[in-house]
């Protein structure tokens, strides 16, 4: 009999995560592999790049950043343009992250309420989760309206300067809260944006009362958004849903009409997720 079988936790151990899986101290992390992540994040967030640009704004030497690409390369996670002689992310990038799209059926869920979505207000659809301290946007409906906002899958922003990240930072307590907000600064985009913590809370304060968010203009001017948080079965905000355009359509008279229809779509979501 394997020593294993008369060791139950030995047993889980081996199927599970190791005994200081928690210890992220140097001694448990590859500088290396850390290194070629700083690269390759990098490079995703600033599409182009030349090797001697990338060497000097990611602080390592040409040929460390050389290695690292070429091994990225043969992954297919990046690709070299030879006649601009720039460095881009790759295809294989894409079918990675597709990966985590699928972990979840939130997303295949909410196709059809964010295209229902669209279709009533006139304007597109976005659905997003938090993500470090971040809102991930994971899908987008786009209006067929000529201006229009453009969030793709994949793309970050802020939390407190996003519609979507107002209403799911309004549903977490206070501790949490506090956790999501620690060592983040409040960045002012425009001059709507709230650098200010008590008049982020505030704000919050007055999200959860009335069921949405309103992002005036605090990202980009011109543009305002409308979301409301989707929860889950054991009624926990997992992510967001909202209707952005320019404030030439989405005027503050619309706010209300617009209101109505995303937390229709956010209730209708969370149904179909067992809230």
């Amino acid at each position: 009999m394997d020593s294993q079988d008369n060791n139950p936790s030995e047993a889980r151990r081996a199927r599970g995560r190791p005994r200081d899986w928690s210890d992220k101290t140097a001694q448990n992390t590859i500088k290396s592999l850390d290194r070629a992540m700083e690269v390759f994040e990098f490079l995703s967030e600033h599409q182009g790049k030349a090797l001697t640009t990338l060497a000097a704004e990611t602080g390592q030497s040409p040929a460390t950043v050389y290695r690292i690409l070429v091994t990225l390369e043969g992954r297919g996670l990046v690709e070299f343009d030879p006649m601009e002689q720039l460095w881009h992310i790759g295809s294989r990038a894409f079918i990675i992250g597709s990966r985590f799209l699928r972990r979840t059926s939130l997303v295949e869920r909410a196709r059809p309420v964010m295209r229902r979505l669209m279709e009533e207000t006139g304007e597109t659809a976005n659905l997003g989760i938090e993500r470090g301290g971040q809102v991930l946007f994971v899908s987008q409906v786009e209006t067929e309206a000529t201006i229009r906002a453009f969030f793709p899958p994949g793309t970050l922003s802020p939390m407190h300067a996003s519609g979507i990240g107002k209403a799911l930072l309004a549903e977490m307590d206070d501790a949490r809260l506090q956790r999501a907000l620690a060592g983040k600064e409040l960045t002012a985009f425009t001059p709507h944006s709230i650098t200010n913590l008590a008049a982020l809370r505030a704000d919050l304060t007055q999200i959860r009362a009335r069921g949405y968010a309103v992002d005036a203009e605090e990202r980009n001017i011109g543009m305002r958004c409308i979301a409301a948080p989707v929860f889950d079965i054991h009624h926990e905000a997992v992510a967001g849903i909202s209707v952005s355009g320019p404030t030439s359509r989405v005027g503050l008279d619309d706010i209300d009409r617009l209101s109505r229809a995303v937390r229709t779509a956010a209730q209708d979501l969370s149904a179909t997720l067992g809230a």
